[in-house]
């Protein structure tokens, strides 16, 4: 995915099209905003569409997991590995206090 920020720098809607944001950049049309994630500017003024996005949030016991889909397709999903040692790390500094 290839994140997109309009002229004013507000969020447009991503693109799977890698190939179009190159040529983008290549012919000067936008400009790289950020490299970790991809992201581009655009140099020229588009419309401010965007669809609606609804967010996920899935809440486990180990595991956090969040997913923005939109209508058709899925645009961002992570997961999270949350931590199983703090009650062995307070067990061993009551230890050490005593």
């Amino acid at each position: 995915m290839v994140y997109v920020l309009n002229k004013n720098g507000n969020p447009l809607m991503p693109t799977k099209r890698r190939g179009k944001a190159r040529h983008l950049l290549k012919d000067g049309m936008a400009k790289a905003a950020k490299l970790e994630p991809s992201a581009i500017q655009l140099l020229y003024d588009s419309a401010e569409y965007a669809q609606s996005i609804s967010l996920g949030v899935g809440a486990g016991s180990k595991t956090i997991g969040i997913s923005a889909n939109a209508e058709k397709e899925e645009l961002y999903c992570a997961e999270a590995e949350l931590r199983t040692d703090i009650v062995g790390l307070l067990s061993t500094r009551r230890a050490f206090r005593r």
